[in-house]
């Protein structure tokens, strides 16, 4: 474990499984202190808290559901009430429905609605009350998605927009905290090997393949590092950046 994250706090959304564990494992090996949010998977996220206990950091894990946009106050609060600081916002929990186009008379409306308000409304609520409390040279980092700069096949146009809309926002609020030296980035992740996009990983037709320069999924922890370094001292001028680790699907 270097230290370059040492007596810092990150807190990861969503970081109880997937990428955001990840995420909050490759914080702990910089010497940051974590706090992690979920919503039903406590014994997932006490199992991450272990985990990052085991590297000599403190973490804790504070249920929270992101779709209830009146609850992100209180976990920012949670966070500073058990650390007494928060440097480092990863905004990491999100849902995908996809699969079916917008004419399609089965379309699930609900979930849709849902997706809105987790991945756009509940971030932004999340990002308003953490930027109180940030001190000057924080770190805002998104998680994203190649979807969200290109749309290359149907199914998929709400959440491709949840992740349009964040990327938009994130260069906002980078206009506004610039200022403080506060850094806002997104990073655009192609297909993880997540819980999220189970249905498809293991089993990508040739033509999404095709997409790719590099004709692989991206592992989680070439995300993660992206992510630790935008975090870290040495990302000071990026801000208002979109960053893929897509393997080439933009170009």
């Amino acid at each position: 474990m270097s230290n370059t994250l040492q007596g810092q706090v990150a807190l990861v959304t969503g970081g109880s499984r997937g990428l955001g564990a990840a995420i909050a494992e490759a914080l702990a090996d910089q010497g940051a202190d974590v706090a992690i949010s979920y919503v039903a998977s406590a014994d997932k996220a006490e199992a991450v808290v272990a985990k990052l206990k085991a590297k000599g950091v403190r973490a804790v894990a504070i249920r929270n559901d992101q779709a209830d946009t009146a609850a992100a106050s209180s976990l920012v609060d949670a966070v500073i009430g058990h650390f007494g600081r928060l440097d480092i916002l990863i905004n990491n929990a999100a849902i995908a429905v996809q699969g079916r186009k917008v004419d399609d008379p089965q379309h699930d409306t609900v979930g849709l609605d849902q997706q809105w308000q987790i991945n756009v409304s509940g971030a932004v609520a999340t990002t308003r009350a953490a930027a109180k409390v940030l001190p000057d040279g924080s770190r805002i980092i998104f998680i994203g998605s190649g979807l969200g700069s290109r749309v290359p096949f149907a199914g998929v146009a709400d959440y491709a927009a949840t992740k349009f809309a964040i990327a938009g926002y994130a260069k906002g609020i980078a206009r506004d905290l610039g200022g403080r030296n506060i850094t806002v980035n997104v990073v655009q992740p192609g297909i993880m090997p997540t819980d999220m996009a189970a249905a498809v990983r293991d089993n990508l037709p040739p033509a999404i393949m095709d997409l790719h320069a590099i004709r692989r999924i991206a592992t989680l922890e070439e995300v993660a590092a992206l992510v630790v370094f935008l975090a870290g001292p040495n990302a000071g001028y990026i801000t208002g950046s979109a960053i893929d680790v897509a393997g080439g699907f933009q170009i």
